[in-house]
């Protein structure tokens, strides 16, 4: 059994039609959050969008621009619906949240096709004011969704080109049909260019937001995860612990059944640290840590306390028994052998158990008297289990 070695994460290489990075799902929650956090600059989007087509759509009865008009207003309030959906839905799965950010971008890349057509027809009309709003929408809009949605990037790169890439061909079409107008073609074709220009530099500020924005999320991910997680095993610590035991307390008082507190203490440990040095006694370490969770329901949680202490707390007990088929299960898969690099080594383990709300629901307490009873079961003869009395609740509040 070899300790594994923590490689370094490494940032993924962005390539904005093959955005399939898997990222931890917190950080993945997180930035799809951010999408569903834009009512203001939806709303303001697509009313300004909605108020300019349908004006010209009146103005000059232009069938084309009414009826871009009705689809700004329709997509607007359908995104405007589709967030308020999001927000209140609970805490969503992997495959939930790649459904929600599916939705977004189809209104999304709505928006982006709108634009496109607001553009293409804007041209038919020789108004240079006219087309100067148009262009300005269009700007507008891929300023706003790099600078808020470039987090995720396939819908950003989409949306982006959807509006502009037309536009930058309907321009140099435009530029190409003779007009008596002087620099006619010259001035749309440098119109053309300054909206492909802004387009290529808007990819590459997508890119660098992304860059840094997913480096910023895991990093604080990866830091939230030390704050509450030993640091060697990876599994709880003891805020970790303290968290999920209130949740678990309020639980058991609705439902009215009990909590067991394990406390294990290995039998034989330090031997294996003097006698083959620390990194053999970190692998057993770790090895103990896997053996602990394979034995566990989903809504069990183990913990490291330091050294070679454990805490396991059995959430949903209807009674005692079950505690102890627990405790019996843990001690027959802790005291298998040990593989390691050098040899095979014995160990066993010792366990104390305190049952809430039998001795209250206050953890340090809870800890003290499931110690006081696996001191007990040490001094039986190791490798034993003994669930916590009056004499061993007792005891551990005289030395606390």
């Amino acid at each position: 059994m070899r300790r594994s070695d923590q490689q370094p994460r490494r940032m993924p290489r962005w390539n904005p039609f093959r955005e399939r990075v898997r990222l931890p799902l917190p950080v993945y929650r997180e930035l799809v959050d951010t999408l569903f956090d834009m009512r203001l600059p939806i709303l303001g989007l697509g009313l300004v969008f909605a108020i300019l087509a349908g004006l010209v759509a009146f103005e000059w009865r232009d069938p084309v621009f009414a009826m871009v008009a009705a689809g700004a207003l329709i997509v607007t309030l359908a995104r405007l619906v589709l967030l308020h959906g999001y927000a209140r839905e609970p805490r969503k799965s992997q495959e939930e949240l790649d459904c929600w950010e599916r939705r977004y971008a189809i209104g999304n890349y709505a928006i982006a096709l709108l634009l496109a057509v607001l553009n293409i027809q804007a041209l038919t009309y020789h108004y240079p004011l006219l087309h100067l709003l148009t262009i300005s929408l269009v700007f507008g809009f891929g300023a706003g969704i790099v600078s808020r949605i470039s987090i995720r990037p396939v819908i950003c790169v989409t949306s982006l080109l959807l509006a502009t890439v037309p536009t930058v061909v309907a321009l140099i079409v435009h530029a190409l049909v003779p007009h008596a107008a002087p620099l006619h073609a010259q001035l749309f074709a440098i119109e053309a260019v300054m909206v492909a220009m802004i387009t290529g530099l808007s990819l590459h500020t997508v890119a660098h937001l992304y860059r840094s924005t997913v480096a910023h999320l895991s990093a604080q991910h990866d830091l939230a995860l030390l704050a509450k997680h030993d640091a060697l095993t990876g599994l709880a610590n003891r805020l970790l612990l303290r968290e999920r035991f209130q949740e678990a307390s309020e639980a058991a008082l609705r439902s009215g059944n009990r909590l067991a507190i394990h406390f294990i203490d290995l039998d034989g440990f330090k031997p294996v640290n003097d006698g083959y040095g620390h990194p053999a006694g970190d692998a057993v370490l770790q090895e103990v840590g896997r053996r602990l969770q394979s034995a566990l329901r989903a809504e069990d949680i183990v913990a490291r306390l330091g050294g070679d202490e454990f805490v396991i707390l059995q959430a949903d007990v209807a009674h005692e028994g079950e505690a102890e088929m627990l405790a019996r299960r843990i001690l027959r898969r802790l005291g298998a052998p040990y593989e390691l690099e050098e040899a095979t080594v014995h160990i066993s383990a010792s366990l104390g158990i305190a049952m809430a709300p039998d001795l209250g629901f206050d953890l340090e307490r809870l800890l003290a008297c499931a110690d006081a009873a696996l001191y007990r079961s040490k001094l039986g003869g190791k490798a034993r289990l003994s669930f916590c009395t009056n004499e061993d609740a007792a005891s551990a509040e005289l030395a606390a």
